[in-house]
């Protein structure tokens, strides 16, 4: 056997192995990333009651929506953010800390309150994490395995762009001739056809889906590799109760726009702490997202340090965003999302097929051994 026929040999092992032997895992990571593409248009179909708003405008006192969605809350949870609409047809949604046993992985569950812009009624009320698209959010990042299931996730983007790679070797004809290879017919089976023809027009994509992926898994990493300044470990202290503020929300938001430009994107109360703050989402004309100023509650005055959301100071960082961006689609246009939602799709599809032509060769070559 020549070296370039062993070669393909180790490629079609790898190939094979890749999409068998993780066929249970890369399925549901696949399908799970196409679904959330559309994962804004899903929740307004699920959860249409949400979004019925009788306009666009903010024309309310922060405090009253503030007020509105306490009452809502009553003592099934406490206050801790308002989110405003950052464009027409958004309700204004406010975020409650419940009370009683953590969410999974030990994070405090969260009640959510959607509300009316225009008259500050309520629209619905709901635990955000037990709804469709978050359920699909933790299968995504972490196939619901606990504490390494986002390292799972990183390593099965490794094996998707090692498959993706080693299907294109095996999808070129040896002969030469790549508009050959277009073709449909390549083998008798069907099958065999169309794994090979969805294969070619997926791979490239796919192989980028899943660098981006591993980016997103292995943030700190990824961040060395590309020479960025490491991402602040995150405080455990975030999950630390609200306080009864000093400050009221008004006041807290006059503080953040005197210091910084922008309309008010979020807010969030002060959490229990050496200096509890509000944190302010500012987004300033032209902005692609809200920057937060944190406002001291015992003094009204804006810390000199700028964080990000999440409240981590906020390191020069270009590509993290864009990676983002470019794996869940956000704000990249139909033609990519639709990429993406197909990118997703094909994974299921390759395996399927090509787990079937695998089990047929082996019957062949069983029923040749027997003959």
């Amino acid at each position: 056997m020549t070296l370039p026929a062993k070669l393909r040999r180790v490629w079609l092992d790898v190939h094979l192995w890749i999409g068998v032997g993780l066929l249970v895992a890369l399925v549901p990571l696949s399908v799970t990333g196409s679904v959330l593409v559309w994962h804004d248009q899903l929740d307004r179909a699920l959860y249409a009651q949400r979004y019925v708003v009788t306009g666009g405008m903010v024309s309310m006192p922060v405090e009253a929506y503030a007020d509105v969605a306490q009452a809502a809350l009553g003592d099934r949870a406490q206050l801790t953010q308002v989110r405003f609409p950052q464009k027409s047809g958004d309700p204004v949604v406010a975020v409650g800390r419940m009370t009683g046993p953590p969410g999974p992985g030990g994070r405090p569950r969260s009640l959510n309150v959607w509300i009316d812009p225009p008259t500050a009624r309520v629209l619905d009320t709901a635990e955000v994490a037990k709804g469709f698209s978050m359920v699909m959010h933790r299968v995504h990042g972490s196939l619901l395995i606990p504490e390494v299931g986002r390292k799972v996730v990183g390593w099965l983007g490794w094996a998707m762009f090692v498959s993706s790679a080693t299907g294109l070797w095996l999808w070129w004809p040896r002969n030469g001739g790549f508009l050959k290879g277009l073709r449909w017919r390549r083998g008798a089976s069907i099958l065999f056809n169309l794994h090979h023809l969805v294969g070619f027009w997926i791979c490239v994509p796919l192989a980028v889906l899943s660098l981006t992926g591993v980016y997103i898994s292995f943030p700190q990493t990824s961040r060395e590799v590309f020479g960025l300044p490491a991402q602040p470990p995150r405080d455990a202290s975030r999950f630390a109760p609200p306080i009864m503020p000093q400050l009221t929300i008004t006041q807290a938001i006059a503080a953040a726009q005197a210091s910084a430009p922008g309309s008010v994107a979020e807010v969030s109360v002060p959490i229990q702490g050496k200096e509890p703050v509000w944190r302010v989402g500012l987004k300033a004309p032209g902005a692609e997202r809200p920057e937060t100023v944190q406002v001291v509650d015992a003094t009204g005055q804006v810390k000199a340090e700028r964080v990000g959301q999440g409240g981590n100071p906020v390191p020069e960082d270009d590509i993290s965003p864009l990676m983002r961006k470019i794996h869940d689609g956000g704000g990249m246009g139909p033609v990519w999302q639709t990429i993406i939602f197909l990118g997703g799709i094909a994974p299921a599809v390759l395996s399927v097929t090509g787990s079937i032509v695998w089990l047929r060769r082996r019957a062949r070559r069983q029923d040749a051994l027997i003959d």
